[in-house]
């Protein structure tokens, strides 16, 4: 979803239900909304994955056996950025522990055994809606810092990948053919602009912001 992973959906109580049985659907949604929880249920695996684009990063209690696609498919079509997004907590009943095991391998985040008490998914669903949090702030300082390097110029960018991979600003001048005081004149031009005093500063920040360093064509 294009717009989720902002500072606006950090704070997420958003719990999605996926159950073909219409009583326990309900069930776990009074449970959830008296605890202070959005729940919102879904009862297909197909109206749930319908609907995913267009909902709030959130965790998902996610029944393992249902009609046609089945929690372990649900995983299966789920990329691992979705599944920071919508962490997914498997509900199984009596003699599905090794599936849920299976599950948790694909990228499943817990499973509770039917029948759970409320403490038991209460405490599962904090862990996860934690982590999904984690993410949305991960991913936001990451944007953010991608706007700055963003305001560089082509140049600046170009001196910043000759230093970055082990250049002098003599050599970087030479690459670039150009003065060794202009490569200067860029270099302190990009530290001020990505608010940084060191090249080592300036490499950590391209880092974090998942920038690949490139040298010039």
């Amino acid at each position: 979803m294009e717009d989720s992973t902002t500072a606006a959906f950090i704070g997420s109580s958003y719990v999605y239900i996926v159950d073909d049985e219409e009583s326990v659907r309900e069930a776990i949604s009074f449970l959830l909304t008296s605890a202070g929880y959005q729940a919102r249920c879904f009862s297909s695996a197909a109206e749930f994955m319908a609907a995913r684009a267009l909902l709030r990063p959130g965790a998902v209690l996610l029944d393992l056996r249902m009609p046609e696609t089945d929690g372990l498919g649900v995983i299966a079509q789920s990329p691992e950025e979705v599944r920071s997004l919508y962490p997914m907590i498997m509900m199984t009943g009596e003699g599905d522990l090794a599936t849920a095991v299976d599950a948790m391998k694909m990228g499943a985040e817990d499973f509770l055994e039917k029948p759970f008490d409320a403490e038991a998914l209460i405490k599962s669903l904090n862990q996860a809606l934690s982590k999904v949090d984690a993410f949305v702030k991960r991913e936001e300082n990451r944007r953010q810092l991608r706007i700055t390097i963003d305001r560089l110029t082509p140049r600046e960018r170009d001196v910043l990948g000759l230093l970055v991979n082990g250049m002098s600003n003599k050599h970087a001048a030479l690459e670039l053919g150009i003065s060794f005081r202009t490569v200067e004149m860029h270099r302190a031009r990009m530290f001020q602009r990505l608010g940084v005093k060191t090249l080592a500063d300036a490499v950590k920040l391209a880092m974090q912001a998942g920038v690949d360093l490139w040298l010039p064509a």
